[in-house]
């Protein structure tokens, strides 16, 4: 078979379509209702009264510190340093690079919504 782009498209779509996708085991009803929860928050006091009754106190700050770290790695900070900036470790900040880089997108839209919200200033 010769290599051209619409042979490679078949071969792709025969690969990805006869194979079951895998499922997002924490993506489901309760999951979503949830996600829509935050959304009905209106001020950032709203969502931190929302987040500590939902979390607990070091659950708050696993997330606070995981945020930290997405945004030192998107201003360039290099991974060691991140790690003595904000004192997560290294496994914490090589898999929110890896969220980051090639995750949901959701570092990045809100990571971008900051940074162009910031720029208007």
């Amino acid at each position: 078979m010769r290599l051209t782009v619409v042979n490679v498209t078949k071969y792709y779509l025969t690969m990805t379509t006869n194979r079951s996708q895998p499922k997002l085991s924490w993506k489901n009803a309760k999951s979503d209702d949830l996600f829509r929860a935050f959304t009905r928050l209106k001020t950032s006091e709203e969502v931190a009264n929302f987040c500590r009754d939902l979390m607990t106190e070091a659950e708050i700050k696993e997330f606070a510190g995981r945020w930290a770290v997405a945004q030192e790695l998107d201003r360039g900070t290099p991974q060691r340093e991140v790690v003595k900036k904000t004192g997560v470790s290294i496994a914490t900040v090589t898999r929110t690079n890896k969220w980051l880089k090639r995750g949901m997108n959701g570092y990045r839209l809100v990571l971008d919504r900051i940074n162009k919200s910031q720029s208007r200033k």
